[in-house]
């Protein structure tokens, strides 16, 4: 063994002094590093480290950050993964990460490879010891026995801080409705500062929530292949500034039966949809673009949104269209009931679809029609239907491969003032003069993100 090697694995064990190996569902000897300054990291870091701008680190299988460790990740760090041994990294209850890069110099989770393609990258998973309604009894993923459990009792538990991240070609598949997502949040408490993360080209959902309090801003799914925002086990958070933008011609192939949808919003799954609490987002400002029927676009295609299995939302200040089965689907009668009631509401947005733009799947003895959830969407709620969404002049909202969600200025976006009613009257909601994720003047997407395959 040269000097340069031995100093090499000097260096990396004295960095992570607290890892140990951990099978990585691959081989044993990773592919051959690109040179000096990337280090291969793979097991359980249980005391702080910390990640530099000056290497880069290759995720080998699960790593796992466990309490009381701290992981801090300097602005323009780049995390890598390999195909034959996608990387996870779990921040585990009890733990925090630090990642907190900037407009010019984002931390980045990417492929290795040169032939890029979703599923390279695990993901990014961040465990807390909020509350959720236990619908999942424990971490999708084929994560080790130590790491499956998730949840607790405090709601404003702190996770640490994700801050100007991009998490590129994730999505580990396990098993049959077992995968890791882009970035996964199991009862992440509203302590944990989630700001300006983008999610490119994931095989799986762009970001989910089971349970928790976590409250975002600045959100952008882009080109995933199942669910851009999956809300399910009982999250009560906050989101405000999102983008959600479908590739027609890229679905979730892995589960038959499923369908890919900008939205898409559960309590709990067969006979437990009631159980508490119960899921009910509270978001605004979002712009979320379907697939609108272009040439190429996949019969798994979906919903904008798809809200079912006893959840609640409030959703307001938003433009959805596109959607290509339907605009706005209530599932089933528990779900359809707090539509009705008002517990619910889709206000003062935007919404098309190619097809059925209100869409009713009642299981049980709810009555209540298509037409009704019209009448009460575009009229208590002060929502508007748009027949042809290039009325609403956004920039180019379906050019896939350069999209632009920002408003013309002639755009009736900018002249629909934001409305903050129920729970989006708080402190932590922006009360914008416009709908949609930005105005025609602040484009927070510039710097940071990247468009394209």
């Amino acid at each position: 063994m040269t000097n340069k090697h031995l100093f090499l694995l000097f260096a990396t064990a004295s960095l992570f002094a607290a890892c140990s190996k951990n099978d990585d569902n691959g081989p044993t000897t990773p592919p051959p590093a690109t040179g000096s300054d990337t280090i291969t990291v793979r097991g359980t870091i249980s005391a702080n480290a910390t990640w530099s701008k000056n290497k880069v680190y290759r995720l080998r299988g699960y790593v796992y950050v466990d309490a009381p460790a701290t992981l801090t990740i300097e602005a323009g760090t780049k995390i890598i993964s390999n195909r034959d041994s996608a990387g996870v990294l779990v921040i585990y209850k009890g733990a925090k990460i630090q990642a907190v890069g900037t407009k010019d110099a984002p931390i980045v989770f990417t492929s290795a490879q040169s032939d890029k393609i979703a599923g390279d990258m695990g993901g990014l998973v961040l465990v807390g010891k909020a509350q959720g309604n236990k619908n999942h009894t424990k971490l999708e993923g084929d994560v080790d026995a130590n790491h499956k459990d998730f949840g607790g009792t405090d709601d404003h538990d702190n996770s640490g801080i994700l801050k100007y991240v991009r998490i590129e070609y994730a999505g580990k598949a396990t098993g049959p409705n077992d995968e890791i997502n882009g970035l996964s949040l199991y009862c992440v408490g509203d302590g944990t500062e989630l700001d300006y993360i983008q999610v490119i080209r994931g095989l799986d959902d762009a970001f989910e929530f089971f349970g928790g309090t976590a409250n975002a801003k600045h959100l952008i799914a882009y080109q995933c292949a199942d669910d851009d925002f999956d809300f399910d086990d009982g999250y009560r958070g906050k989101i405000q500034y999102a983008i959600s933008i479908k590739n027609p011609t890229f679905t979730d192939d892995k589960t038959k039966g499923d369908v890919s949808n900008n939205f898409e919003v559960d309590n709990a799954s067969g006979t437990n949809q009631a159980i508490t609490p119960v899921t009910h987002p509270i978001m605004s400002n979002f712009t979320a673009i379907g697939p609108n029927n272009a040439t190429g676009t996949k019969d798994t295609y979906g919903y904008g949104m798809r809200w079912r299995r006893g959840a609640q939302f409030e959703l307001a200040n938003s433009i959805v269209i596109g959607g290509q089965k339907a605009g706005l689907d209530l599932d089933d009668a528990l779900t359809i009931g707090f539509y009705k009631t008002g517990v619910s509401k889709f206000e003062n947005s935007f919404l098309h679809a190619v097809n059925e733009p209100y869409k009713l799947d009642i299981v049980g003895t709810e009555v209540w029609t298509a037409a009704d959830l019209k009448a009460m969407v575009e009229g208590t709620n002060m929502s508007k239907l748009f027949t042809n969404p290039n009325d609403i002049k956004l920039t180019d909202p379906f050019n896939v491969g350069a999209p632009n969600v920002k408003p013309q200025a002639t755009s009736v976006a900018l002249t629909t003032t934001g409305k903050f009613t129920g729970g989006l009257d708080n402190t932590f909601f922006d009360k914008t003069s416009f709908v949609g994720a930005m105005d025609a003047t602040n484009d927070w997407t510039i710097g940071w993100t990247r468009f394209g395959n």
